[in-house]
């Protein structure tokens, strides 16, 4: 399993996951094999600005299967689902601890993620 998140900046499992996806400028790949931790990498997003759909195929072409992110809209989980990759949304917090809890099967998730002030002020 290889998951994608949105990172902060370019600390790897020392980042902490950016609010939005489609803002931020790095993301952590990090392969998972029987619950453990196999490889960390960094990638900078190689444009500014994205289209539709510019960031899922970006992500698809690292070889995640899966994005954990904090805020996400509808059209872009749709994206991600239609690609083969799911989605979790709703998770905050220093990377390396999110991606322990995942393998613990221990992830806490902010069923409430859409109603938070960050969210709320990104503008589709």
């Amino acid at each position: 399993m290889k998951i994608a998140i949105p990172s902060e900046d370019e600390k790897g499992l020392e980042s902490e996951i950016s609010m939005h996806f489609g803002r931020c400028r790095y993301y952590t790949f990090i392969e998972i094999e029987d619950g453990e931790l196999k490889n960390v990498e960094v990638v900078k997003v190689s444009f500014e600005e994205h289209g539709y759909g510019e960031l899922p195929e970006f992500i698809k072409k690292h070889g995640a299967n899966l994005v954990i992110a904090y805020g996400m809209g509808e059209r872009a989980i749709d994206y991600f689902n239609n690609l083969g990759i799911d989605v979790i949304t709703g998770v905050k917090g220093k990377i390396k601890e999110v991606v322990e809890k995942f393998v613990e099967g221990k992830l806490f998730i902010d069923a409430n993620w859409k109603n938070s002030g960050e969210f709320g002020k990104h503008e589709h």
